[in-house]
């Protein structure tokens, strides 16, 4: 990041207001692409209209030749396996997926109001509003923390703003979740961006994914402040001596309790670097603090556990086959299809029901263990997956995988048969169906190369 010119300033500038440009490029009958918004090495970001509700988002569109040519496969499926995990009012909301091809989109929330980086590039920002941006910053990283989420990779480039010019992280492309931690409790991936990476990663000995995220808030806090970095130099190596013994300095301007503060969060000892409990009871950062109000079903969501045989919040948003990353780089020359339902009926008369219409077809039974089950056509043209979960003691999820071959066309046995004796059996809440629920009941997509 450039030096920037000091400039005091209370006040962020006027909204500017996004350029709408006419397109043909209708995305699977739904979305409308507008301007573009930015690109990198892999992808291009969109502004789009949804042409049913009108509603803005941005759409990231991924090359799915680079991706793998790139040995990037991993990186994208963990992006969308922790976005779809996080639900807060300062990140960015993925609202689903979308694969044709050659191409992945993530249709995510547009933030209206572009990078806080080209905020800070005209002029730093007071104390206050510095500090209001760093709470926002904290509660959101806090919540990524407490569900198993670093995301190592903050900077003002990766913060944007809302119309209320409300803070948003996005990019979690680099982020690591709980699983990825060695034996010795650390991670080892080397990753971030120079000027915001923290001294142990330079260190090469391991590293605590928070730790690292808080020494980046601290980058961010200063830079907001001072408007400059407190750690750059044009000789990499040289910046990078500069980290790993944490020698800045503080502007003139800065009070006390900033430079205090800012040593804490700064520490090139992660043993002794501020945590978030500690940030939240410390008296700058409390100074006209407003607790952030997370949505209802947030404050029930658990960390996702495999052994657990009750599903949670986390598994239910999962369940959205906007979501189904299994046939994102499948080449294979059966397509799948996944569709999901509810029900309150026992397992045992589902899984009784669907045999029974089988065995009436001549279609080959495989039981597999607890309440699975798979049917195999006569020459091996489709084969019907079933899995039962239970979600409650009264509920359970049953998912439907279907292969198909695309190149000899068959009778659709689940559509046509087997779907319409199960439907007595699917659950439909009254009332209006809530988007969430709507997820648990979801069509598989009309045209084979475009996944929903």
């Amino acid at each position: 990041m450039p030096e920037i010119k000091y400039e005091s300033g209370n006040e962020l500038p006027a909204m500017e207001e996004t350029v709408e440009v006419s397109s043909e490029s209708i995305l699977f009958a739904k979305y409308e692409l507008g301007k573009l918004l930015g690109y990198g090495a892999f992808a291009k970001v969109y502004h789009a209209r949804n042409v049913e509700t009108g509603q803005s988002v941005a759409i990231k569109a991924v090359s799915k030749q680079k991706i793998v040519k790139g040995d990037l496969t991993g990186h994208v499926e963990r992006e969308i396996s922790i976005m779809r995990r996080l639900r807060h009012p300062h990140i960015i909301r993925l609202f689903e997926v979308l694969a044709t091809k050659t191409k992945i989109y993530f249709v995510m929330e547009f933030a209206k109001g572009g990078e806080l980086f080209a905020k800070v590039a005209k002029g730093r920002f007071s104390e206050d509003l510095s500090r209001r941006y760093f709470q926002q910053l904290i509660s959101a990283v806090g919540y990524c923390h407490s569900r198993g989420v670093f995301h190592r990779d903050l900077k003002p480039e990766n913060l944007l703003l809302d119309e209320d010019w409300g803070l948003k992280i996005t990019d979690f492309g680099l982020s690591a979740v709980k699983n990825q931690i060695r034996p010795d409790g650390l991670l080892h991936t080397l990753c971030g961006t120079p000027a915001y990476v923290a001294p142990e990663i330079l260190a090469k000995k391991g590293y605590e994914g928070a730790k690292v995220d808080i020494w980046s808030c601290g980058v961010i806090l200063y830079v907001l402040n001072a408007g400059y970095l407190p750690f750059n130099d044009p000789n990499l190596m040289v910046m990078y001596r500069k980290i790993y013994n944490g020698a800045f300095r503080c502007p003139k301007w800065t009070s006390p309790d900033l430079k205090r503060f800012l040593s804490r969060l700064l520490d090139s000892n992660p043993q002794t670097r501020i945590t978030v409990d500690e940030i939240l009871n410390d008296p700058w950062f409390m100074k006209d603090y407003k607790e952030i109000k997370l949505y209802e079903e947030d404050l029930e969501l658990k960390n996702h556990d495999d052994n657990n045989e009750l599903l949670n919040a986390f598994d239910i948003i999962s369940f959205s086959s906007g979501f189904n990353l299994s046939s994102l780089f499948n080449k294979s020359d059966f397509l799948e299809e996944i569709e999901r339902f509810a029900s309150i009926e026992l397992p045992e008369r589902i899984t009784g029901k669907m045999e029974e219409v089988a065995k009436t077809e001549g279609v080959r039974v495989v039981r597999k263990k607890d309440w699975g089950m798979k049917l195999v056509g006569h020459n091996g043209n489709f084969a019907i997956v079933m899995e039962i979960h239970r979600l409650t003691d009264n509920l359970v999820v049953v998912e439907i995988k279907r292969r198909l071959r695309d190149d000899e066309p068959s009778q659709d046995f689940w559509k046509e048969k087997l779907r319409p004796q199960l439907s007595a059996l699917m659950y439909q809440p009254e009332g209006q169906v809530t988007d969430r629920r709507r997820n648990l009941k979801s069509e598989a997509p009309g045209k084979p190369d475009a996944m929903h």
